[in-house]
């Protein structure tokens, strides 16, 4: 997601050759076929700013991701502004949760839920998963991962009705969801190629997109595509 650029990135799953390390920023270099790829979407925060979302959907935004939580406390900041104001557009709309690997996934359920009411979206709600902090080089196990997320995922499920969108990237997806989540929807950040070794229904394809429309702190939007039509799109994320 935005301003949380990885220090390590694996290129592993989108060009199935080679694993490089980068330091420092992240540079986008995919480019999805429009032809193959025609529902387009982003993913906003409050480092976004006052949105317009009306001159957001003039762009052809078809979707939006709209940050709500992170942790077991932390509520951000514009969600509200963000839910009021994209309602107003035919733009499909959810939020995402910002997973904590130190706090209960019972608590942090408990904070998404608080903040979104299942009645404010039409997608199922999204919980983002990635390294963090010290994360980096000292990785929670497996298990230690499974014992927060399970409980997470399933109070989500429960309340909203749908199966929670899983948001990673590549080196979490493999330690701690291909083996554990892989029945759930999957969005995957790979910003260098398409990623092809799995299945996935959304992709993050950009962290530095522009649009017109905000008016924040941060200059980027993200850019994420649906892997299917419109039509498609339609049907399976209408809850």
């Amino acid at each position: 997601m935005n301003n949380k650029k990885q220090t390590f990135f694996s290129v592993a799953g989108c060009i199935m050759t080679a694993v490089t390390v980068f330091f420092g920023a992240v540079f986008s270099t995919a480019s999805p076929s429009k032809t193959k790829y025609p529902v387009f979407g982003v993913d906003v925060s409050n480092y976004q700013g006052k949105i317009d979302w009306k001159r957001i959907e003039e762009q052809g935004v078809k979707f939006a991701f709209i940050k709500a939580t992170e942790g077991s406390g932390h509520v951000d900041e514009s969600v509200k502004f963000n839910l009021e104001n994209i309602a107003e557009t035919a733009i499909r709309k959810s939020c995402y949760h910002f997973f904590s690997f130190d706090s209960a996934g019972e608590t942090q359920a408990e904070n998404f839920i608080s903040a979104v009411d299942k009645d404010k979206i039409d997608m199922p709600p999204v919980v983002d998963i990635e390294y963090y902090g010290d994360k980096h080089q000292n990785k929670p196990t497996s298990e230690e991962a499974k014992k927060i997320l399970t409980p997470l995922l399933e109070m989500l499920e429960d309340y909203y009705g749908t199966k929670p969108i899983i948001y990673t990237t590549l080196p979490v997806y493999y330690r701690y969801i291909h083996e554990n989540f892989s029945d759930y929807p999957l969005w995957i950040r790979c910003t260098q190629l398409e990623p092809d070794l799995f299945n996935w229904d959304f992709w993050q394809y950009s962290d530095c997109g522009t649009l017109d429309g905000y008016n924040g702190n941060e200059p980027c939007i993200d850019y994420n595509v649906f892997y299917g039509t419109m039509e498609e799109f339609e049907k399976y994320y209408d809850i």
